[in-house]
């Protein structure tokens, strides 16, 4: 039995219709989120254990008939004890949630497959996004999955292997001067008339539903005890949203007794608005003027159309936000692999730098688990670390 109830805008609280196309709250401008009927009665033993791909939780989808799963094998990515990280900084637990062996090799697997799996149910063919790489490869792949039509507006700073992803997989690549945003208003430009379905980061509901099965993976591999800290890189913030949210609703579900963990944002010194309102203790972040580029693409986003929603979860678990420098980044990337023998993608690295600095300043307790979350593999970002 699916769960899924409405759409609710996560600022006014307006209901919208679960069967009609919806991308964000016309009167506020804000993210809509999926809702469901949870209660103390849900039992984890609807989890469809024996699927080991982010379908397993099914039931705690937006996506109603399981004829409209555009599958890849997305999810049920390995979580990895780093024994030698946890002696070498004196922490109790540490472990890494390896994102990069998802289908196109990133995190954004999850998002997108549930997005245009919903499309499908939704009977939308034609999609437009705007990317720095990751969200790129994996719509022109799930697309191409469903035999959809997808057009790709990315940065030119961006490495040529994202293009070269998308363009194997038949999709159309527009390749934009600046930053992500400018790929943006570029994008918005063509798509005047809304012939395609825009799934821009929050833009719409449903990325976010497949990114907060990585929270439910994380309770479930845990044994049902949530970690005391998760690092998280945030660009768009869907990820760092989404895992919060799963851990919300298994707790109204009584799936977890509470909730310990603190959140934590990571993003680069020469873009940093989610750093810049956390320390001066907004609801909201301002636009990031003149971003640097770095070697961390999916770092370079000068305000995240969520960010109220990035500011709130930090702001509702006691989380915390801070920034890191390209020589920190590529300096971690060196020092884990040679101490755990995995190469980390740059957003990867700025977790784990992220991370010693929040051991230094005693954020971060002996008594700890701590869960850092690599997001990609590093594969696609060789051309930007030469």
């Amino acid at each position: 039995m699916n769960l899924y109830s409405h759409l609710q805008c996560s600022n006014c609280d307006r209901i919208f219709d679960k069967m009609l196309i919806n991308n964000f709250c016309p009167d506020c401008i804000q993210p809509l989120l999926a809702k469901y009927n949870l209660h103390k009665g849900v039992s984890k033993s609807m989890i469809k254990e024996q699927r080991y791909n982010m379908w397993r939780y099914q039931h705690l989808l937006p996506v109603e008939s399981e004829n409209h799963f555009v599958n890849l094998g997305e999810g049920w990515t390995p979580m990895l004890t780093l024994s030698k990280t946890s002696g070498a900084f004196g922490i109790k637990n540490v472990l890494l949630k390896e994102e990069g062996l998802n289908p196109t090799g990133s995190f954004k697997a999850r998002g997108i497959g549930m997005a245009v799996s919903k499309a499908k149910e939704l009977g939308i063919q034609s999609f437009c996004i705007p990317t720095a790489g990751n969200a790129g490869s994996a719509l022109a792949a799930y697309v191409a999955a469903m035999d959809g039509e997808a057009h790709i507006y990315m940065p030119e700073a961006t490495p040529k292997v994202f293009q070269l992803d998308c363009e194997v997989m038949g999709a159309h690549v527009t390749k934009v001067d600046g930053s992500i945003r400018d790929a943006g208003i570029a994008m918005n430009r063509d798509n005047v008339d809304g012939q395609w379905w825009d799934i821009t980061t929050l833009k719409e509901p449903f990325r976010l539903e497949g990114k907060k099965t990585m929270g439910y993976e994380i309770a479930e591999q845990l044994n049902w005890t949530l970690p005391d800290v998760i690092i998280y890189p945030t660009g768009g913030g869907t990820g760092l949203i989404g895992i919060w949210k799963a851990f919300q609703e298994m707790m109204e579900m009584g799936w977890v007794e509470h909730i310990p963990t603190r959140m934590v944002a990571v993003q680069t010194e020469g873009c940093n608005p989610v750093v810049q309102s956390f320390k001066a203790d907004k609801d909201h972040c301002d636009l990031y003027e003149n971003p640097e580029e770095t070697m961390a693409n999916g770092l370079r986003v000068p305000k995240a159309f969520g960010d109220r929603l990035i500011m709130r979860t930090l702001k509702e678990s006691n989380g915390y936000a801070l920034d890191v420098t390209e020589d920190e980044m590529m300096s971690s990337i060196y020092e884990f692999g040679k101490m755990e023998g995995m190469f980390l993608s740059p957003e990867g690295a700025a977790v784990y730098t992220g991370f010693k600095k929040l051991v230094a300043n005693e954020y971060i307790k002996s008594t700890d688990t701590v869960v850092l979350i690599n997001t990609g593999s590093p594969y696609k970002y060789v051309e930007n670390m030469q």
